[in-house]
């Protein structure tokens, strides 16, 4: 599991996933983001700009992302 450090509020879904090297580009967090590969707490998210706080859990291929 991958801790995310949160400095702000929040951080949109997108950035999230560059931020953890989980893609590498914004265009490619888009587009698993439109397709439905990204889960948001448990259910499919397809909301590019998603404001992803502290205590939410982020997966992406087998990857597990928790907001810190």
């Amino acid at each position: 599991m991958i801790e995310f450090k949160l400095t702000g509020d929040y951080i949109p879904m997108i950035q999230l996933l560059k931020a953890a090297n989980l893609v590498s580009t914004g265009g490619e967090a888009q587009i698993v983001v439109s397709e439905g590969e990204v889960t948001y707490n448990g259910q499919v998210d397809y909301r590019k700009r998603l404001k992803v706080k502290r205590g939410d859990l982020v997966e992406f291929r087998g990857n597990k992302i928790m907001v810190i």
